[in-house]
């Protein structure tokens, strides 16, 4: 038990004398004197000795207090600094946290209105797309009604000019006349019928009629638009979006006119004469190209008994002896035999006329050449 106090004791003197080192020294200088005056005591001595070191233990204790006093505030004044400091670090990392969040939330308010503010450019977008757009079909309507036109789909096409719709109605393209390719066959005629196909099959055209509601074959009339015309009288509006020219001005058709219907008669005989003098398509073959038209020339028919003679135009009388399944207008008179004979000579339009009659073509020299169906000026016209 007493080791155990003395440890205690020899610990608590070492932290006095670690934190109050001139008060420890100057308690055991005290004690010392204390000491030494009991010894004299004791001793019957005088001396001044114990008085003197008493003196000096107590001034230097005296003394590490108010050094202590001294260090104290300044401690303290240390202290308070450190807090102030730590505090004022504290505010700073608040106050910043603070701006942070603040900004946060301005961008996230900024975010939403902006998101805001471009779903309502969505909508106004988009009301304005389905006003122009109920515009834009209100006026096709109105298009439609000012000329007539009727929406249909085209389920097949039958020939280069006859093709029937998804209700079975048969149409026969008016003012146009193709080759023919079904019941017989004519030079180009598979050519056009083709190109009908690839533009009209499966297709959503317009319908418009002339005069003529069907011909005999209780087929539609009509001229065919692939879009609505803003003007149907307008030239680049027919060339660009009517089917009927479309034909004659690639030369997969002649213009083929039969009163009433007349309306653009005049306009498929322009664009006839250009795709011929440019030898497109039909026109390829011959002047006057490979089925009949309004273009084909007039012919001298010479009466052999009394020696008069009367012209009449080849495209004239012709009758629209098509089948009911749809084949091109034809010559009654005429798809048998298209020569004249005057003066030795035969006369043919082109060589699948004259084939007709000379399979194998004609030589040079021979009644029905002529060098416009010689086209690899071989002297041998029309030779398969």
């Amino acid at each position: 038990m007493a080791g155990c106090l003395g440890i205690i004791l020899f610990i608590i003197l070492i932290a006095l004398f670690i934190n109050f080192p001139l008060f420890s020294i100057g308690m055991a200088i005290a004690i010392w004197a204390i000491y030494e005056w009991k010894i004299n005591r004791d001793l019957g001595a005088k001396s001044k000795k114990p008085a003197v070191i008493l003196s000096v233990g107590l001034i230097l204790a005296l003394s590490s207090c108010v050094g202590n006093d001294k260090i104290a505030p300044e401690k303290e004044v240390a202290v308070n600094k450190d807090s102030e400091k730590v505090l004022s670090e504290k505010a700073e990392k608040e106050k910043a946290k603070g701006q942070k969040d603040k900004q946060e939330k301005e961008t996230v308010s900024k975010g939403q209105s902006q998101s805001t503010a471009a779903a309502g450019d969505n909508q106004n977008k988009q009301k304005e797309k389905n006003t122009a757009a109920s515009q834009q079909q209100a006026q096709l309507q109105s298009l439609i009604n000012k000329f007539g036109l009727q929406k249909v789909i085209v389920a097949r096409v039958i020939d280069g000019d006859t093709f029937e719709l998804s209700d079975g109605r048969k149409v026969r393209l008016i003012g146009v006349n193709t080759p023919e390719s079904t019941t017989r066959t004519e030079e180009y005629g598979k050519e056009a019928s083709n190109y009908t196909k690839s533009k009209l099959e499966g297709k959503e055209v317009y319908l418009q009629k002339d005069v003529s509601e069907t011909d005999q074959y209780g087929r539609l009339l009509r001229i065919v638009w692939l879009k609505v015309p803003t003007d149907d009288m307008n030239e680049n509006e027919i060339r660009s979006k009517m089917f009927n020219a479309n034909l004659v001005i690639n030369g997969y058709a002649e213009p083929s006119t039969y009163p009433p219907d007349v309306k653009y008669a005049e306009y498929f005989r322009k664009f006839a004469r250009e795709a011929r003098e440019a030898e497109r398509g039909l026109w390829a073959y011959g002047e006057y190209g490979t089925t009949k038209g309004d273009l084909d020339p007039e012919k001298t028919v010479t009466n052999s008994s009394t020696g008069s003679s009367t012209r009449q135009s080849f495209s004239s009388g012709r009758s629209s002896a098509n089948n009911a399944e749809g084949g091109s207008s034809n010559s009654s008179s005429g798809s048998s035999t298209n020569s004249s004979s005057s003066g030795g000579t035969e006369y043919f339009k082109n060589c699948t006329e004259l084939r007709k009659v000379y399979p194998n073509g004609v030589p040079a020299g021979h009644p029905a050449y002529q060098p416009k169906l010689d086209r690899d000026k071989d002297n041998y016209a029309c030779e398969r």
